[in-house]
């Protein structure tokens, strides 16, 4: 299949790479400096995104959790684990484009909610990713997992995917042609290999390897199953596709380490690598393999957590058997607040959860959608041996829109005021040297409706109810602005807005700023 493919050269040029110089920061200690000084000694990077599982799940940060975590409890062990991280977004669309371009999603056309079913794609196709970014600084790059970022998909007739945009279309993509190559997805987006699904319960019901589905999907979803109408493979489970993409990020690590060939990955061995793995779990629907069930006492989401800790377990495994653990950074986290749903029919009402005792939440108020700290805040461990202290614990706010920026820290590269425009190197705070200020000014939160709240210090400012609409809308004595001293009150429980009118006429104007200039970090910005 021919393919547009833009020059290593020209796309140096265009975005103002000095092709052939690898650098990292100079405040690196000499040794970690050395040992990150050429391509061939850049750090693979593993992100392992978990899809709505919350802070309060992980054992290691929850002693009242009701789900053992021996594989991220043991991850923190070895790396550093931040007690303050949190999603660009209480969703999980607008938190996926935040990672991958380092921008606020709400600065592009998806202003609340998330991409539904045959949605166009939302990353523009001239933006700076991090896939970009890594590819030409020689990294090999792979996402394996849940896009939902939209395609341009075919169609028989050359209109748009019948139901496009809409959950409840009984019809819904009859007019997709999945003979011919899906355009616009992940691998134009800065990654050579992609395998995985749309969204689990979205259509097509089938994996996607690169531009193609995995077999022709031409059967239907049956009523009774969970997820919204549309096409699927014949005996499509919904139960396998997370051991699917578990199996396929083991065998990718396993092709780079020479223990697998494997043509269609695209891949180069002796280069770097960024495995992006963005999982479908605990997200509904809540299906754990027959093998994790009754692994947790908190249920099928319990269980189902369980599951992705064993995922994680592999992945770790997979880079230990090939010699790569040394020299690989691994992050782990969450694309939002988990809502807290028990597992019943695959889903359940939110925070039904909470009947086993276990609080996703911690002590966080608000769940999955708000803009309270409990639909955001995330876990997030980082492990990168010789670089990162074993054990350590940081509160330093730090959010995902950084990764663009900390990568671009790691390969000495200074972004363009077009890219990463809300984007900060958080690689001091990971290999822990001491600050004298916080990196970020200033921190966005944004809820599933809109929502808007912003972090400065120990400053939490909300310009609503603090609801996104799945925790009901709040106590009838929160008003439509709410400030909370997060050093004291982390669960949000006392409103002083009243008591400091100034910060929150601060706070305000520094969001309206940031809003109106299209940008949050100093666009000069390169960490010296």
């Amino acid at each position: 299949m021919k393919r547009n493919v833009i020059s290593r050269r020209n796309f140096l040029q265009s975005f103002g790479f000095a092709a052939g110089a690898f650098f990292v920061p100079h405040y690196l200690p000499e040794s970690q400096a050395n040992a990150a000084g050429s391509n061939g000694d850049l750090p693979n990077i593993v992100y392992i995104l978990a899809d709505d599982m919350g802070y309060g799940d992980l054992a290691c940060q929850n002693p009242q959790s009701k789900i053992p975590t021996p594989n991220l409890d043991k991850l923190a062990s070895e790396g550093i684990r931040f007690t303050d991280a949190h999603s660009p977004s209480a969703v999980c669309t607008p938190t996926r484009y935040a990672i991958l371009t380092g921008q606020y999603c709400w600065r592009t056309r998806l202003k609340r909610s998330v991409l539904w079913p045959w949605d166009k794609p939302l990353i523009e196709a001239d933006r700076l990713t991090v896939g970009k970014l890594l590819k030409a600084h020689g990294y090999d790059t792979a996402c394996i997992g849940k896009w939902h970022l939209g395609w341009d998909w075919p169609t028989t007739d050359g209109r748009e995917p019948f139901g496009i945009g809409k959950t409840n279309v009984k019809n819904s993509g009859s007019n997709v042609d999945f003979t011919k190559p899906i355009a616009n997805g992940p691998t134009t987006r800065g990654f050579d290999y992609y395998f995985g699904t749309a969204v689990p319960n979205f259509p097509p019901y089938c994996f996607i390897e690169n531009e193609k589905t995995v077999g022709i999907p031409a059967g239907h979803k049956p009523g009774k199953m969970f997820g919204a109408p549309g096409p699927m493979l014949q005996d499509w489970k919904l139960e396998e596709i997370l051991p699917g993409l578990e199996r396929k990020a083991v065998e990718y690590i396993d092709a780079k380490g020479g223990r697998l060939h494997y043509d269609t990955f695209r891949q180069i061995r002796k280069n770097p690598f960024f495995l992006y793995v963005p999982l479908t779990a605990p997200h509904t629907p809540i299906a754990p393999a027959p093998q994790f069930r009754g692994k947790s006492k908190a249920g099928a989401y319990g269980d189902f957590v369980c599951q992705v800790d064993h995922v994680v377990g592999r992945i770790m495994d997979a880079l230990q058997r090939n010699s790569f653990t040394g020299n690989t950074l691994v992050i782990f986290t969450s694309d939002n607040g988990s809502p807290g749903r028990d597992g019943t029919n695959m889903s359940g009402k939110t925070n039904s959860v909470r009947r086993f005792g276990h609080n996703p939440s911690y002590i966080y108020r608000g769940i999955k959608a708000d803009a309270w700290d409990g639909g955001h805040r995330v876990p997030f461990i980082a492990r990168w041996p010789g670089h990162i202290t074993p054990g350590s614990v940081s509160d330093e706010t730090i959010c995902h829109v950084d990764l663009l920026a900390t990568c671009a820290a790691l390969l000495r590269y200074k972004l363009p005021a077009n890219a990463g425009e809300d984007s900060y190197d958080i690689l001091p705070a990971l290999i822990g040297r001491k600050l004298d200020n916080p990196i970020r000014q200033a921190t966005i939160h944004h809820s599933i409706n809109g929502m808007f709240a912003i972090r400065d210090g120990k400053w939490k400012l909300i310009l609503g109810r603090g609801s996104g609409g799945w925790s009901g809308r709040g106590r009838p004595e929160d008003p439509p602005v709410q400030l909370y001293d997060m050093s004291i009150d982390a669960s949000e429980r006392t409103n002083v807005c009243n008591e400091h009118p100034d910060i929150v006429e601060r706070l305000t104007k520094l969001l309206q700023q940031y809003k109106a200039q299209g940008y949050s970090r100093p666009i000069t910005y390169i960490r010296n």
